[in-house]
């Protein structure tokens, strides 16, 4: 279809007139609510309109929005099964035209008769428009719904993208909280190996390091490797001790001696036989674990607990010490 040069230029006004409308009306609202902080109030009795003339700048299924030609805010009109909707007359031997209501279009010229309603609305009786008018508004239609429907369709795969990014920037965020949330158990785990490689590696470390516990000295006659009543009656003493102590790593050192009497070899071999004799008595009668022994040995006449010149003396030389003593290693205080 060929459009004449006038129908451009008539196209043309009215969608600048639809854009003034837009910008005049949103300015008038925004004047009234700076100056009075409330919004516009409407009429609450009902009126009748005649011949109101604007332009149309919206269109829904059963109303349109119209900017009046001569100013002001915009209205929005109402449409019933009973709206009249012509053209208007075209001399004395032109009547006008029926239309259906979907031929208001936005961007047409148009009159509206009815009743204004408390809120400001019109429910219209009547629509009349020019039909060069509506030819415009159709051009206007053809133009403005393609462009429309393109731009629709840019904003909605913006929005899309935009929520596809969004989508992956969570994404990102949760593998990100996800990869710091396993880092942070690693690390856990790897304090805690560490924790006990250092443990165990400590308890080897002390499994020569002792600490002494306490010493139960027993005393023989000389030249005697037998246990007397009296060195009984004290072993018997310190494993009533024992028991009630807590003996985790807990090992026993039998170490015995001898006076100067006799040779010295003579004096090693004693001082081997008393200390075996106080451990045969511990093992026999108290069922003591072996591998709580550490090997005994006998020093002879060496390392003296008294002078070797007097009788007293030489009593305190011959004896067995027990030697209760932890291992820091089995017990697992290194360090402490």
């Amino acid at each position: 279809m060929r459009i004449s040069t006038y129908t451009i230029l008539r196209l043309m006004t009215v969608a600048f007139v639809l854009v003034l409308a837009s910008v005049a009306n949103a300015y008038a609202q925004g004047s009234l609510a700076t100056k009075t902080g409330l919004p516009a109030l409407h009429p609450t009795v009902q009126e009748q309109v005649k011949k109101m003339k604007g332009v149309v700048i919206k269109r829904e299924p059963d109303s349109f929005t119209m900017s009046e030609t001569t100013g002001g805010p915009s209205t929005t009109v109402l449409l019933t099964a009973d709206t009249e909707v012509k053209s208007h007359k075209k001399g004395a031997f032109r009547g006008s035209k029926e239309y259906a209501a979907s031929y208001i279009l936005r961007g047409l010229r148009l009159e509206v008769d009815g009743t204004r309603q408390g809120d400001g609305s019109i429910v219209a009786s009547k629509v009349r428009f020019d039909e060069q008018d509506l030819r415009t508004a159709q051009a206007l239609k053809a133009t403005l719904d393609p462009a429309e429907a393109e731009l629709n369709a840019k904003l909605k795969q913006q929005q899309e993208e935009q929520e596809r990014l969004a989508g992956q920037i969570q994404e990102t965020q949760a593998l990100a909280q996800s990869a710091k949330e396993d880092a942070a158990k690693a690390q856990e785990a790897a304090n805690k190996a560490q924790s006990t490689a250092d443990y165990a590696n400590n308890r080897i470390n002390g499994l020569d390091d002792f600490d002494p516990i306490k010493t139960i000295t027993v005393y023989f006659k000389t030249g005697s490797a037998v246990l007397g009543p009296q060195a009984k009656k004290e072993i018997d003493n310190a494993a009533v001790w024992v028991k009630t102590q807590n003996t985790k790593g807990w090992v026993m050192a039998v170490i015995g001696y001898a006076d100067t009497t006799g040779n010295s070899q003579r004096n090693i071999d004693l001082s081997e036989r008393r200390a075996n004799a106080v451990i045969y008595y511990i093992v026999s009668k108290y069922k003591m674990p072996l591998n709580r022994l550490v090997q005994p040995f006998g020093y002879g006449q060496l390392e003296p607990a008294a002078e070797n010149a007097t009788k007293a003396g030489r009593a305190k030389n011959r004896r067995v010490e027990i030697r209760l003593m932890i291992n820091k290693g089995i017990a697992g205080t290194v360090g402490n």
